[in-house]
């Protein structure tokens, strides 16, 4: 029997306006933003509402406010339940608070300093990320060895069939992308980052990370929650701390995440939270299952 998996987005999903239909029509979607800001001690609600758009995209404001949106909705939504979540990177938190494992407090707390962390990274370590698209995954990585005497560069994200991001040092970045220009990619596009997510010049936001991780309290799972370093489902509280450790310096395995999930019953899987960036990949990875889209007051009423 087919289930539902609610997936999470993660940074760059993000746009001004998110969530303001929300809190003007639902007083209670008013209440979470209200004790968001509260607890972050400044308005993150009129940042996600207003912008200007240029401190939305900082990586300390985007974290939050995408986490934001979609634990408002997830807890708002009257629709079919989940049987399983999964969260791309930063989307891995949300999937957890819903899961149970996080309190919406910590969860808020933790997405906050890990953009916070990763910016700083960013700064103390400058790096970049690329798109490659059109070329499988063991020739990425091979790739990425070849072009490591420039620099540190590692796959990042597998995100779909032949659309894999690449991340490291500026050096070792823009020679993978000369290296897979050279290898027939279709497309190689540097993007708009602050740093360089999931490889190893994340190792000072991880090491901050693990300093919060360990001071707070996590719950075994009430369902399975898929993990974005492994792609395989996870439960136990201690596994759940290690894993969103590793995740700031390993890739995203998106694509073996969905197909699993899919592997494992979901036959419907809704996106909760702003754009609709999970559910195109979702589709490029698996045609045969349904998508939706749960981002604004109207999406509410299914």
């Amino acid at each position: 029997m087919s289930t539902t998996a609610f997936v999470f987005p993660g940074q760059g999903s993000q746009y001004v306006g998110m969530g303001k239909d929300l809190c003007e029509q639902l007083p209670e979607a008013r209440q979470w933003f209200d004790r968001a800001d509260a607890l972050l001690g400044f308005s993150l609600s009129k940042i996600c509402f207003e912008g200007p758009e240029e401190e939305l995209k900082q990586t300390k404001n985007t974290q939050p406010a995408i986490f934001l949106h979609s634990m408002v909705l997830a807890n708002l939504y009257q629709g079919e339940r989940a049987t399983m979540a999964a969260g791309h990177s930063l989307g891995e938190y949300s999937a957890l608070v819903f899961a149970g494992a996080l309190t919406f407090e910590d969860g808020l707390r933790l997405v906050r300093l890990r953009g916070e962390l990763m910016q700083q990274a960013g700064i103390q370590q400058p790096g970049t990320m690329a798109a490659v698209v059109g070329l499988e995954p063991d020739v990425v990585d091979e790739i990425c060895r070849n072009a490591s005497s420039a620099g540190i560069v590692q796959a990042a994200n597998f995100n779909s069939p032949g659309q894999i991001v690449v991340s490291g040092s500026i050096a070792g970045v823009r020679k993978a992308m000369e290296i897979a220009k050279e290898r027939g990619a279709k497309l190689v596009k540097e993007l708009p980052v602050s740093g360089a997510f999931h490889s190893p010049l994340m190792e000072f936001a991880r090491s901050g990370l693990k300093s919060a991780l360990d001071k707070i309290t996590i719950k075994n799972a009430a369902i399975s929650v898929y993990g974005n370093v492994t792609a395989r489902p996870v439960q136990k509280a201690e596994e759940i701390r290690r894993l969103l450790c590793e995740q700031l310096t390993n890739p995203v395995r998106w694509e073996e995440t969905v197909t699993n999930m899919a592997t494992d019953g979901a036959g419907l899987f809704v996106e909760v939270g702003p754009g609709k960036v999970l559910q195109g990949l979702v589709k490029r990875i698996r045609s045969d299952v349904a998508t939706r889209g749960i981002e604004k007051l109207a999406d509410l009423a299914h």
